[in-house]
C-alpha cells in the first residue's frame, strides 16, 4: 500500500505541474463552494502494518462543500459512498481460490484543507463511516469454502472511524487528487467458534482513493 502511495502521489504532482501552466487561476476564498467527486479505491485490511497484499478496486462516489476560513485555509466536509475491504486469494492442500470482502460505507470525512498555492493543497482530518451493506463472495476450485453462507451484516462493526490524508490539485471547475484513510477501528464482531471467541475478520481498514471532483458554483 506504501508503494502504491508514492506511486500515485507521483503521477498527482508530474500531471498538475504539467497543466498548471495551462489553467492556473486564483482559488477564491470569498465563500463556500460545493460539487460533486468520485474515483477510484484500492483498499485493504490491516492488522499490524499495511501493506500491498489482498487490495481491492473499488470505487467512492459523492458530495462535498469547502467552507474557507481564511485566505488559505477551508473546512471541507464530504458525504460519500465508498466500497471498502479486502481481496484474499488462497492456494493450499485443501483448495484454491479468492475472497472479496466488500464492505459498503457512507462516509464522513470533515477536513482542515490548506492551499499551499493558489492551485496547490493538502488536506487533513477525521472521518467517521456507517457500514450499509457487506458482500462476502468466495471463488474456488478444488475445495468448497462457504465464505457467503458463514459471514452476514451483523458479523461487522456499523461504525469505521479514522483518520484521512491526501493532496489535491484545483482549478477552476475541476480537482483531482489523492487520499488516505487509515482506520482506527476493527472491522470484524468477536465470533465463538467452538468454545474460542475469535475476532474475524480481525483487520482495520485501510483506503487508498484517487478522485475527481467537479465545482458546482
Amino acid at each position: 500500500m506504501k508503494n502504491k502511495i508514492q506511486l500515485v502521489a507521483a503521477l498527482l504532482l508530474t500531471f498538475g505541474a504539467s497543466i498548471l501552466p495551462l489553467q492556473a487561476q486564483k482559488v477564491s476564498s470569498s465563500g463556500a463552494g460545493f460539487g460533486i467527486k468520485g474515483g477510484a479505491n484500492f483498499s485493504n485490511m490491516y492488522t499490524d502494518d499495511v501493506d500491498d497484499n489482498n487490495v481491492l478496486t473499488s470505487f467512492n462516489a459523492g458530495l462535498y462543500v469547502s467552507m474557507p476560513i481564511s485566505e488559505s485555509l477551508a473546512i471541507q466536509p464530504e458525504f460519500l459512498f465508498s466500497r471498502k475491504g479486502s481481496e484474499l486469494t488462497y492456494d493450499n492442500v485443501f483448495a484454491e481460490g479468492k475472497a472479496k470482502f466488500k464492505l459498503n460505507y457512507i462516509e464522513v470525512p470533515v477536513l482542515l484543507k490548506a492551499n499551499i498555492t493558489p492551485n496547490f493543497n493538502i488536506h487533513v482530518g477525521p472521518y467517521v463511516a456507517y457500514l450499509i451493506d457487506a458482500q462476502i463472495t468466495n471463488e474456488t476450485e478444488g475445495g468448497t469454502f462457504d465464505f457467503e453462507d458463514n459471514f452476514d451484516n451483523d458479523d461487522f462493526n456499523k461504525i469505521d472511524a479514522g483518520i484521512s490524508a491526501g493532496i489535491g490539485f484545483d482549478f477552476e471547475s475541476i480537482g483531482i487528487g489523492a487520499r488516505y484513510n487509515y482506520g482506527l477501528t476493527t472491522v470484524g464482531k468477536e465470533r465463538t467458534i467452538g468454545t474460542d471467541n475469535y475476532t474475524i475478520p480481525d483487520g482495520k481498514n485501510s483506503n487508498l482513493s484517487v478522485y475527481i471532483a467537479f465545482k458546482l458554483n
